[in-house]
């Protein structure tokens, strides 16, 4: 049955407006140091909830279902890949990071290299994080534009954009961190809840029973989770995507502020690392159960002869251009939610994509201003609670909201394809320079001329590029090789390599830089 765009809207005013009472009672009393480290007295229990919410996002709640229909579960190949990269963050990097008593996490590339090095890290991480949520704020207003606001109020793009942006500036800019770690918590218990009863409500009305929808999903091809066969030059090939997923952990969580600005507000490194271990361990779970709601999905919509929605997109092949009409499965699970299923289900699904969405999206407005703030106006060598230093915080956290502004309109108008999959092509090529410059100072003891150091990675963030769409966009093989997500890992090889170009022997001793 239709679902009410009246009714969807009311949701959401609701749940925006007990995101703002969260908001209004945590921010009492709150300084700027509060806003980037909430006095380092959180507990880990609370924080492995939220960040769950942080890491999934509308993408994972809409993108992953409609993935395994090109490439069925082949993503859970990279989801195990992240256990690796997640021990490396728990026994590498937390120590490191807790023994310098840092804010912001770059202020060891600082401590390392030089100022050089840290301000480029830091620039990186602002331009991985701004464009990849970016992407995932892009999502939700589509799904928001297309299912509310253009149906109740008939209103442009742009204007669903800024009231979805508005809404998360309003009950982030004051608290910051102080804020996000309660309001994601209780999200996080939305987004749960949410798909678990989603799967179990579709497979009532499918009349089939928990034990039957186990069987139904595992006997669907497209619950096919490993794949051996195809060799290296298969994008779904196990190697490469557990690999690839093992660094893109390390990355997007162990040297990425915002991830890490939260884990950090624990009271020890113990309790940091047991935060880790639950937080990964959930999130496996969680992936495993988005994919089977996709292959659920598909199946609920052949069986009762449900259209996927379709885009037109134009695809290069060894560089010949040719433009057809492809299924947007992006669209499916909203399309299912809201006009074939019961009501029950499309409440349910507004709840788990605007808890997800606004998860992901608070977390990250608050750690690209913690950035800015510390990385580049040196917030961390003053009074951070100063009156101007307030005012210049909030000035900078209405800046980046600008910027998600601008971008996702960009989107709107350019991205094709599964938004999940931008995520992570983005995140190849903008992260990369991150991975080389940590690995490099935690593996060698030399030092680095670093003057030169944001020219190997902007070197490298250009290599990596031109094979990206010499090789993945425009379809020519290298040797017959297609890269995928571990495009991340010869990003971050070049970076290493060219640091290494300009290296002298050291002791890797900070002192002695």
């Amino acid at each position: 049955m239709n679902l009410s765009p009246t009714l969807i809207l009311s949701i959401i005013i609701a749940y925006f407006a007990v995101l703002i009472a969260i908001s209004r009672y945590t921010s009492r009393h709150a300084e700027t140091s509060d806003f980037f480290m909430a006095g380092r007295k959180s507990s880990w229990w609370v924080i492995a909830i939220g960040m769950i919410g942080t890491s999934i996002s509308g993408v994972t709640f809409i993108s992953v279902p409609g993935y395994v229909n090109s490439s069925a579960m082949s993503y859970m190949q990279m989801v195990l890949g992240y256990l690796v990269g997640y021990s490396v963050i728990m026994f590498v990097l937390l120590p490191m990071y807790y023994r310098l008593n840092l804010v912001s996490i770059y202020g060891y590339l600082e401590q390392r290299f030089g100022t050089t090095a840290y301000k480029t890290g830091s620039a990186f991480f602002l331009l991985s994080r701004t464009v990849g949520s970016a992407l995932r704020l892009f999502l939700m207003a589509k799904v928001l534009h297309t299912f509310v606001f253009e149906p109740i109020f008939d209103i442009p793009f742009w204007v669903t954009v800024l009231v979805t942006i508005v809404l998360i500036y309003t009950y982030t800019y004051k608290g910051g961190i102080k804020t996000i770690i309660w309001t994601d918590t209780l999200q996080t218990l939305f987004l749960i809840s949410s798909l678990v009863l989603t799967i179990v409500l579709v497979g009532q009305h499918m009349n089939l029973g928990i034990g039957d929808l186990v069987h139904t999903v595992s006997s669907d091809d497209r619950s096919q989770i490993f794949f051996f066969e195809g060799g290296w030059g298969d994008p779904k090939n196990f190697f490469k995507q557990f690999t690839a997923g093992a660094f893109i952990a390390i990355v997007m969580s162990g040297l990425d502020q915002d991830i890490m600005q939260k884990i950090l507000t624990v009271k020890t490194l113990k309790g940091a690392q047991i935060n880790i271990f639950s937080y990964s361990t959930l999130l496996v779970l969680m992936n495993l159960l988005f994919m089977s709601l996709g292959v659920l999905l598909f199946i609920y919509a052949a069986q009762n002869g449900i259209e996927i929605p379709t885009k037109e997109v134009t695809k290069f092949a060894e560089g010949v251009a040719s433009t057809a009409a492809v299924p947007d499965t992006d669209l499916l699970f909203p399309t299912i939610a809201f006009h074939h299923a019961p009501a029950i289900v499309g409440i349910l699904f507004i709840l788990g994509i605007t808890a997800s969405s606004y998860a992901s999206s608070d977390s990250a407005l608050t750690s690209l201003t913690t950035a800015w703030c510390i990385d580049f106006l040196g917030f961390g060598k003053k009074d951070v609670n100063s009156p101007e230093n307030a005012r210049t915080r909030r000035r900078v956290h209405l800046g980046f909201s600008a910027i998600f502004f601008v971008l996702i309109m960009v989107f709107h108008f350019a991205a094709t394809g599964e938004v999940i999959k931008l995520v992570f092509d983005s995140a190849s090529i903008t992260y990369g320079p991150l991975l080389g410059l940590f690995a490099f100072g935690f593996y060698t003891k030399r030092q680095i001329a670093d003057r030169w150091s944001l020219v190997v990675c902007l070197v490298s963030v250009l290599v990596t590029g031109a094979v990206y769409l010499y090789n993945g966009y425009f379809g020519y093989p290298i040797f017959g090789y297609k890269f995928g997500f571990e495009l991340l890992v010869l990003n971050g090889l070049i970076t290493f390599l060219g640091l290494l170009a300009i290296s002298r022997p050291g002791d890797g001793n900070f002192a002695n830089r």
